[in-house]
């Protein structure tokens, strides 16, 4: 449990989530989206895959990404709400 809630303490994971709860992308689609290079995506990747919220899919030589767990972007925005309250 404590893995999982690190793994949401970082901005640059917290914006993957939200990117890859609008579709699936490929990691070459999570760099130009969020300005980074494809080893600092990938290791963001891999720990949101470790904890289980995110899940791969390979076609070929490409990685897509996408939500494993969607009910994560239902937590982050209550998260968001309380934190406004």
């Amino acid at each position: 449990m404590e893995r999982f809630f690190k793994a949401l303490g970082d901005s640059t994971r917290l914006k993957m989530i939200r990117i890859l709860s609008m579709k699936e992308m490929c990691v070459c689609e999570i760099m130009v989206a969020l300005e980074m290079t494809q080893p600092n995506v990938s290791h963001h990747l891999e720990i949101l895959e470790r904890v289980g919220i995110v899940k791969k899919r390979k076609e070929g030589k490409w990685k897509f990404y996408s939500l494993a767990r969607p009910d994560v972007v239902d937590l982050l925005k209550n998260f968001a709400k309380s934190d406004h309250s």
